[in-house]
């Protein structure tokens, strides 16, 4: 989706009401129900679009989906999704709304305990060796 220079940043400093539909899901994404005055994601299944380049500016020239992939936790507490954008692996964060689907938020941030960078194994071993050389100290 290309933005007119007189749509680009619009949106910095006033909130986009508009509903739309996600380009992923299908779904309707309304701006009511967010907690927020600036809706940056679907509520359903978590995916944005990749057109700013900073928040509400509309100059980035990708316009690909922006996928969830990380939940991280900011200083206030606030959780946020990280977004990589599936045409050109811009990264971005942005806060979670009010109207998010908890299970997509919750799926998200355990995936990489289902998804260790080490087998399940090498865990059972490390506990018996650990656990066996207490036992020897003692």
């Amino acid at each position: 989706m290309k933005y007119s220079n007189r749509e680009k940043n619009i949106y910095q400093n006033q909130p986009c009401q508009e509903s739309f539909f996600c380009r992923n899901c299908g779904g309707v994404v309304s701006f009511s129900g967010a907690g927020t005055k600036h809706r940056n994601h679907c509520p359903h299944c978590l995916f944005s679009l990749h057109v700013d380049d900073l928040p509400g500016d509309r100059s980035a020239n990708c316009s690909g989906l922006m996928e969830p992939i990380g939940i991280w936790i900011r200083k206030n507490q606030e959780w946020a999704i990280i977004h990589r954008c599936r045409r050109c692996g811009h990264l971005s964060s942005n806060r979670i709304a009010a109207d998010d689907n908890p299970i997509k938020l919750m799926s998200i941030a355990v995936a990489p305990l289902a998804t260790p960078p080490f087998p399940l194994e090498r865990m059972t071993q490390i506990l018996t060796d650990t656990e066996g050389g207490k036992n020897e100290s003692d």
